[in-house]
């Protein structure tokens, strides 16, 4: 689906202005950036982690669609003065303490009338219905058994039962999300909303282990949302 979505919006803006240049923040190793080369998309990625940034250069080494930049700070490209047709995330914001701020100035890096694509971010919890949250808590803890590291799993989960995040600890870095209720889908709107002419929330339902993954897309619960604003002021 997210990939059907990010093709749509390269193709869309190379029929309105012939090329697509997409900034992709936290691209990982590459999945969706991958998806935006294939649908003719220039792409600058961006990647806090040294070791992924490594990964991205060796795949996409020699490509002039490509350009690779590690972003220790996860925020160095936005002090960049150019600007791009289209801001993509993919399962990046909940990693942002102040999400808000750092889209208030990726905005200023979108070019008039472009677009921003958001996805994989998990909805706040208070307005998820409470069958949906159960679901995806007990499907994590079922897959979270497969994975080993037990000290490190009962350490974390203790943590969150008691509301605590620690910036020293690397899960916490990774799931900073699950002590501050999610991600807020509406203040996200609204804020895109002074800045965008049209803003879309689509919610999905978004699992690790495929298993839960295919049961989960066949009810109508929902954990997961993106947002897709076009037409940037």
């Amino acid at each position: 689906m997210i990939e059907e979505r990010l093709t749509g919006l390269v193709e869309e803006r190379l029929a309105a202005r012939g090329r697509c240049r997409v900034l992709e923040v936290g691209a990982g190793h590459g999945t969706f950036t991958r998806t935006l080369v294939r649908a003719g998309a220039e792409v600058t990625v961006t990647e806090a982690s040294r070791a992924s940034a490594d990964l991205l250069c060796e795949e996409f080494v020699g490509s002039g669609s490509v350009e690779v930049l590690h972003d220790a700070t996860g925020e160095q490209v936005l002090e960049r003065a150019e600007q791009w047709d289209l801001a993509v995330m993919i399962a990046v914001l909940h990693h942002i303490p102040d999400y808000l701020s750092f889209l208030d100035r990726l905005c200023d890096r979108v070019a008039p009338g472009g677009l921003l694509f958001t996805a994989m971010d998990p909805l706040y919890y208070p307005r998820m219905s409470g069958w949906a949250h159960r679901a995806d808590k007990a499907g994590y803890l079922t897959w979270r058994l497969f994975q080993g590291n037990y000290r490190r799993g009962l350490a974390t989960r203790w943590r969150r039962l008691r509301g605590i995040y620690d910036e020293t600890q690397e899960s916490d870095l990774v799931e900073y999300h699950t002590v501050r209720q999610g991600v807020d889908e509406e203040a996200i709107a609204d804020l895109l909303g002074s800045r965008f002419d049209a803003v879309e929330v689509f919610s999905h339902w978004s699992h690790q282990a495929p298993l839960f993954q295919w049961l989960g897309d066949r009810t109508s619960m929902r954990t997961t949302f993106g947002i897709c604003a076009r037409g940037r002021r």
